[in-house]
């Protein structure tokens, strides 16, 4: 349950702001993504970060994401649908010393989130913010997780859930959705596929589609990683951090997040490095990144064991981008086989089985390492973004 300390908070919000042109929009009617087709990108939510706010407001309060109920956007604390999301661990590196070379690295573990990922902060925060807006249903398309977490944070909230579904996604996806009681639609293709379903069924029945990156909200959710990681450092970033990058909400998230709290003045201008993570298989933005392309081209090389990284083309290609140069970080891809040695070098030597996108971060490290792009005595995070549980259909053991 939420404390008193928390309820006591009141959202700085303002508005949803452009981010590429600059229009603005009114936050308390349901928006998705900006009208200009010039640009049609996502909308970042803009808070009143002029106003004084001391970091002294943080004590006492719980451990979860809306510790930071300020700077989210759910006006009415009743709104707030919760199962305690957030504030998950930070954890270094014990038994694998060998490889790190004198560089202190740890995981941001998001496997202990209410639906075991990294999703439950993002749809936590969009079925808050739906709820507040009087949305009745709600449609996504999902590689696994993020179906997995409408469904359970639509059925708490008593809001119906649709969800369009590849096929080839592992079974205990989609028998969570079915517990939950979430519409489960499931799709002969991936989830560029399942995505245009989404937007005709939503142009016919009138649902509210929360597609990645095409609502604000869910970006809101996933910044608190942001907040988070800052906190968990003391307010010194690190220096680097890798990100398994599929649609980008988390990576651009985290960006936000640190742009906000140095407005507060709750930390400095430093940034670290951010690199974003792929697999092989649908590799779009590190190409275009090694290209110098301001944009990415529709890439899908087919299954891969990392459903979250099956995603052709970003619908926030362009951020995403652009985040990596301003941070002056990279992007790379990991194989499959890379992926499942890494998942088992973890389980074996540090206790924890880690999603597949989780074991991408590993792999990428150490190649990151071995050509010097870090250095030692350098402060690397690793994202984990959910649990091996739910893939072990996909993984060998």
């Amino acid at each position: 349950m939420l404390s008193n300390t928390v309820l006591e908070g009141r959202s700085l919000l303002k508005n949803l702001k452009c981010p590429q042109c600059g229009a603005e929009y009114d936050a308390p009617v349901p928006n998705t993504f900006c009208k200009n087709t010039a640009c049609a990108s996502t909308l970042f939510a803009q808070y009143d970060l002029s106003r004084p706010l001391d970091i002294a407001i943080l004590k006492g309060r719980p451990a979860s994401m809306w510790r930071y109920r300020e700077l989210l956007p759910i006006v009415n604390a009743e709104n707030i649908v919760t199962m305690g999301e957030g504030f998950t661990p930070i954890l270094p590196i014990e038994n694998l010393k060998q490889f790190t070379g004198g560089i202190n690295v740890f995981w941001k573990n998001e496997a202990g989130n209410p639906t075991g990922s990294f999703k439950a902060r993002g749809i936590g925060m969009a079925v808050s913010k739906a709820k507040e807006l009087g949305i009745k249903a709600i449609a996504t398309p999902t590689a696994g997780n993020a179906g997995g977490a409408l469904a359970a944070y639509a059925a708490r909230a008593g809001i119906r859930a649709i969800v369009y579904m590849p096929k080839l996604t592992p079974q205990v996806f989609k028998d969570e959705c079915r517990l939950y009681g979430a519409d489960l639609i499931e799709i002969d293709g991936n989830i560029a596929d399942c995505g245009k379903l989404v937007t005709d069924g939503a142009a016919e029945h009138g649902w509210f589609q929360i597609s990645t990156l095409k609502e604000p909200y869910r970006l809101e959710g996933k910044k608190t990683m942001g907040f988070e990681i800052a906190e968990q450092f003391n307010w010194q970033l690190p220096d680097v951090v890798l990100y398994p990058t599929g649609g980008g909400t988390g990576l651009i998230g985290i960006w936000k997040a640190f742009d906000e709290l140095e407005q507060l003045g709750w930390i400095g201008s430093k940034r670290p490095r951010m690199v974003a993570v792929q697999s092989e298989s649908c590799g779009g933005i590190v190409s275009a990144f090694n290209d110098g392309q301001t944009s990415a081209q529709f890439v899908d090389g087919g299954f891969t064991i990392a459903n979250g990284l099956r995603v052709p083309k970003s619908f926030a290609d362009k951020i995403i981008l652009k985040v990596l140069r301003d941070s002056k970080g990279t992007a790379l891809t990991v194989s499959d086989a890379e992926m499942h040695a890494g998942i088992k070098e973890i389980a074996r030597n540090e206790g924890m089985l880690i999603a597949p996108e989780g074991a991408a971060l590993w792999q990428a490290f150490k190649k990151l390492k071995t050509t010097g792009w870090i250095q030692p005595g350098e402060v690397v995070v690793l994202v984990n973004t959910g649990s091996g549980y739910k893939y072990l259909e996909n993984i060998s053991v």
